[in-house]
């Protein structure tokens, strides 16, 4: 049986006229304000002919059969391993660290001193640079 103008509306009829007013304003047929002004009218309208007022001037959207949307091909995933992140912030941490404290002595000394954080910051460094490079840090997708 079609529905007769004068039959009261649900709130699901009203939903659905909303989601196809949400529609047209994303496709840029109306604007934030005219939608605005029907959205308020949609949810005092009472009967199915209110309802098609609001959507009278608008074309026929099927809000089943919409068309996918695109989506760009997935870049390959390049990012380091979230433990080579670590190890890398640990060793500028440290590093960090210990140039200051390098730097601090110098500075109280009235001499240069020694740079002995190179001896900490060196061979630690090679190995993460060495396994960075040649070592599969990808993470795994279970």
């Amino acid at each position: 049986m079609a529905n007769s103008p004068e039959m009261r509306a649900s709130d699901a009829d009203r939903d659905r006229v909303a989601a196809i007013l949400r529609e047209h304003t994303a496709q840029g047929r109306i604007t934030m304000d005219e939608f605005n002004e029907r959205l308020e009218s949609l949810y005092r309208s009472k009967t199915y002919g209110e309802l098609a007022k609001l959507t009278a001037d608008l074309p026929d959207v099927d809000l089943r059969n919409r068309p996918a949307k695109v989506r760009p091909a997935a870049a390959p995933d390049n990012r380091m391993h979230p433990g080579m992140r670590a190890a890398w912030g640990a060793w500028a941490t440290a590093s960090g660290i210990n140039w200051v404290i390098w730097l601090i002595v110098s500075i109280t000394s009235g001499d240069l001193v020694y740079p002995w954080p190179l001896w900490v910051m060196g061979p630690w460094g090679l190995i993460l640079l060495i396994s960075t490079v040649f070592g599969n840090h990808r993470p795994r997708h279970q």
